[in-house]
């Protein structure tokens, strides 16, 4: 099938009515243009380079990591001392693996150079940064190049799932840049975008009450959110009684959190929809989305993905290691072997959909969502999810290692909990897996707080793996 064809087949799953149309192809255009951005340009051209082989999608990441290097190498004051201090000469690229010449870029090393990361020629940079929910916020800047193709992206891979730009949407999301920047402007372009955004910070039972009857009254074609706070949603209106499986929801999308089998069940049960899997972060860019064949395809244009040990050594295609990403749209403030502190495994095989973009098997979560042994085992945090799912009367919880030896469960009691019971078992199961000297203390709350940025952790570690 060529590239045409594929691209008409593309087309005609989106079912469109003639406003969601008016929007993707008129109003969000012009809406994208005034801020500055191509994604247009760029969302079409992403939608051709996705058919191209692995090879040809290689080559056109070299020769962009080429001209980034360069420009960054004249212009971004950090990188041109790093590059004389290592002797690396951009020019001396020729293949994606002379990248492991430089360090890693870290968030220690983005704080501690801030302004010297900088494009000397950069002009309206937008400050950002991210939750901090396991350690400092970490202050960066983005550039309009860097919206434009991360926009790009995500558009792309939302027209993957037979939905467009305008067509409606609830977005269930905690981030303050969204929720503090809600103001008249924003509020009519939502309204004129058919986007609904409701805030992932309180989820009280009336609030929920609200949500479900906000989704209920809009009849959104695609949802969006953390998937702790779609599951959150729909229990409850199972709970209430409440049907969300008859308003025609085409999908949910979800990012920013581990979307665990549970989790996506749920969703897929009360919304009678699919859920896609997205990956990525305000800091590292937009990585992966899942196509509807369930390939986890990463971004591939615009992101070079590593995956690396624990002493920064490359590892295996199929082996678990931390995602090191190369934005290769951020000249502005470049992202070169940036650390993400997430866990994934990479794919070689191809994917049903005959995307060339290649794929992640697996994201395991972050490093701080692995809880360590007495002995220094690394364990994922589901070794001890499970048994708390497994006890009947919690209705919520969250694990919280503070060291080796000594770790914290909060449980929200449910009807028919026997909590000197639940306690018995999760301190003997924990023991088992985490050593016969560890305390566990386990306490009732009224309610899991969310961290600062509206999401819901279920495991938090302050133990460093190694």
């Amino acid at each position: 099938m060529t590239v045409i064809q594929r691209g008409l087949e593309d087309s005609a799953l989106i079912q469109a009515d003639g406003y969601t149309r008016f929007v993707a192809n008129l109003l969000f255009p012009l809406h994208e243009r005034l801020k500055g951005h191509d994604s247009v340009r760029l969302r079409r051209e992403l939608e051709e380079t996705q058919w191209w082989p692995v090879e040809r999608l290689r080559h056109l990441q070299l020769t962009r990591l080429q001209a980034m290097l360069t420009e960054a190498g004249r212009h971004v004051p950090y990188y041109q001392r790093l590059f004389a201090e290592c002797g690396f000469d951009p020019a001396a690229v020729h293949s994606l693996a002379d990248l492991s010449r430089l360090p890693f870029l870290t968030k220690a090393v983005i704080r501690a150079n801030t302004e010297a990361l900088k494009h000397e020629q950069a002009r309206g940079l937008a400050r950002f940064n991210t939750g901090g929910s396991s350690g400092e916020p970490l202050i960066f800047f983005i550039g309009t190049e860097r919206v434009s193709h991360d926009v790009a992206a995500k558009w792309r891979a939302t027209r993957w799932w037979g939905v467009d730009i305008g067509d409606p949407e609830i977005v269930v999301w905690g981030s303050p840049i969204e929720l503090g920047g809600q103001d008249r402007i924003k509020a009519l372009r939502d309204r004129l975008l058919r986007t609904r955004l409701l805030p992932a910070f309180e989820m009280s039972e009336a609030r929920l009450d609200s949500f479900v009857e906000a989704i209920r009254a809009m009849r959104p074609r695609m949802l969006f959110g953390y998937p702790s706070a779609l599951s959150h949603i729909a229990r409850h209106a199972e709970k209430r009684g409440q049907r969300l499986d008859d308003l025609g929801i085409a999908v949910a999308f979800v990012t920013s959190e581990r979307l665990y089998d549970e989790q996506r069940a749920t969703i897929t049960r009360v919304f009678a929809c699919p859920v896609a899997n997205g990956y990525g972060g305000r800091d590292a860019g937009f990585i992966a989305h899942q196509c509807p064949q369930g390939g986890m395809h990463l971004t591939a244009e615009d992101v070079i993905v590593e995956i690396v040990d624990a002493e920064g050594q490359g590892v295996p295609v199929g082996v678990a290691g931390e995602i090191v990403v190369t934005h290769l749209a951020t000249r502005d403030f470049p992202f070169i072997r940036y650390r993400t502190g997430d866990i994934a495994v990479l794919d070689d095989q191809p994917c049903a959909c005959g995307r060339g973009l290649p794929l992640l098997r697996e994201i395991q979560g972050r490093t701080t969502d692995f809880v360590v042994a007495a002995d220094g085992t690394v364990l994922h945090g589901l070794a001890l999810i499970y048994t708390l799912r497994d006890i009947a009367g919690i209705e919520s919880f969250k694990i919280i290692q503070e060291s080796r030896e000594w770790l914290r469960v909060q449980v929200v009691p449910g009807e028919g909990l026997d909590l000197a019971a639940a306690t018995a078992r999760i301190e003997r199961e924990f023991r088992a897996r985490l050593g016969a000297g560890v305390r566990v203390e386990v306490s009732a709350v009224a309610v899991i707080a969310a961290e600062a940025s509206g999401k819901y952790r279920y495991v938090v570690s302050k133990v460093a793996p190694g």
